[in-house]
């Protein structure tokens, strides 16, 4: 925790205190579509297999949340990696010179896929396959996140949500549901911060050929090679904090919205 104090305070001090935010827009444009397409998708599978391994393999049920999971932040990774691209850049680099206005998130995509102005539409189309560097590191980190988080976060959830019994209400909900995503979240973000370090390593690559001949294995033998344990673990304490609660809000939040959706659908 004393490592990530240290972090903000010398980006206060040396880059000034909107620096911080940089990357909010991208941030915000990125958690729209991704949520949209994880947590239906998410419920969508996590219903149909269910129903399926309870009528033909009741013994694999419990595993439902772990591969719906697993599926659904998937198609969410794929679908949005772009915007993911362009985030983790705007956050990590600077601009070379001073009072010049930071690109937004086409800006940065834009220059990624042709960091030198050309009117070739040919190799600007070869070049936008860029826009997907580090997918594999993404993925790698993201999908056994979302699978330590939903297989841990269901049971909590149900167990806290049994407690209640069939006097559910919108506060129960959001609590059974905060405090089920801020456990989960904060475990599985533990547990997939090597991976986390891979994947924004790649991201951040500025050569593209190097870019491109980069895989997750590598990545994390050459953090391991120049930082060893500690380097592999290198932010896991904000990382942490972060994951925790925004899992909790996110899932609390949509579950709120289906629990007011599906009342008010039942009293008309």
């Amino acid at each position: 925790m004393c490592c990530s104090k240290s972090y903000v305070r010398n980006k206060l001090v040396q880059e000034g205190f909107w620096r911080l935010w940089r990357g909010t827009t991208a941030s915000l444009t990125l958690a729209i579509p991704t949520v949209g397409i994880y947590m239906p998708c998410y419920d969508i599978f996590r219903n149909l297999m269910e129903d399926f391994t309870t009528q033909n393999a009741p013994n694999m049920t419990p595993y439902v949340p772990l591969v719906a999971g697993s599926l659904a932040r998937s198609l969410a990774c794929i679908s949005c990696y772009p915007v993911e691209l362009a985030r983790t850049r705007m956050q990590a680099f600077k601009e070379a010179r001073a009072g010049v206005k930071p690109p937004g998130v086409w800006g940065t995509l834009n220059g990624v896929i042709n960091p030198v102005k050309s009117n070739n539409l040919l190799q600007n189309l070869q070049n936008s396959r860029i826009l997907w560097t580090g997918l594999g590191a993404q993925l790698a980190r993201d999908v056994p996140f979302s699978a330590i988080c939903w297989s841990t976060l269901e049971p909590i959830r149900r167990r806290i949500l049994g407690l209640v019994g069939d006097e559910a209400n919108a506060a129960s909900v959001l609590g059974a549901n905060f405090s089920a995503g801020f456990v989960a979240g904060s475990l599985a973000a533990a547990a997939t911060c090597p991976l986390d370090v891979a994947k924004t390593r790649r991201q951040i690559e500025k050569d593209p050929a190097r870019a491109l001949k980069m895989t997750t294995r590598t990545t994390l033998l050459e953090i391991w090679r120049d930082g060893g344990m500690k380097g592999l673990f290198m932010g896991v304490a904000p990382r942490v904090g972060r994951a925790g609660p925004s899992v909790g809000i996110v899932v609390s939040s949509y579950e709120v919205v289906k629990y007011f959706l599906y009342y008010r659908l039942l009293t008309q």
